[in-house]
């Protein structure tokens, strides 16, 4: 076997359709595109979401809701992250570059603490917002909860 004997199994391919070639091929005239409308002329292109005339369904359905243009999001992390952090590399003190180091959140996210699990380690956590149970448990613990920028 090589490369240039390669060729497909039997019966795998088919012949293309030749069309436009004369009324004696049987497919000659309209070419399989049907009589008249923009579908049988040359150059035809379809705009996205045309239905043919009808109303397309972009138009026929409502705008519903509501995208407020202020609002603040911010990625979520757990008191129990936070503690795992602690028991695998010890430190004592998070900012949001190491929060944002460990893969718990994006380089662009916005960081707040969650009161989520249980916290046994005196840590020092800056983050851009706080829960109110996070920062009560972070303080029964012995440890500091400190605004970013405040």
């Amino acid at each position: 076997m090589k490369l240039e004997n390669l060729k497909p199994a039997k019966g795998a391919t088919h012949n293309s359709k030749r069309v436009g070639r004369g009324q004696g091929s049987g497919k000659g005239g309209t070419a399989t595109r049907g009589t008249k409308g923009a579908k049988s002329r040359s150059g035809y292109e379809h705009k996205i979401g045309f239905e043919g005339g009808q109303m397309p369904i972009q138009r026929r359905v409502p705008k519903f809701g509501f995208k407020n243009p202020t609002r603040v999001e911010y990625k979520a992390v757990n008191l129990a992250s936070l503690q795992a952090l602690h028991d695998t590399t010890g430190k004592t003190e998070f900012g949001i570059d190491d929060i944002k180091a460990y893969g718990l959140a994006d380089l662009k996210d916005l960081v707040k603490v969650l009161g989520n699990g249980e916290l046994t380690a005196a840590i020092t956590v800056t983050a851009d917002a706080f829960s109110a149970s996070a920062v009560s448990k972070i303080e029964a613990a012995g440890g500091k909860a400190i605004v970013n920028g405040k």
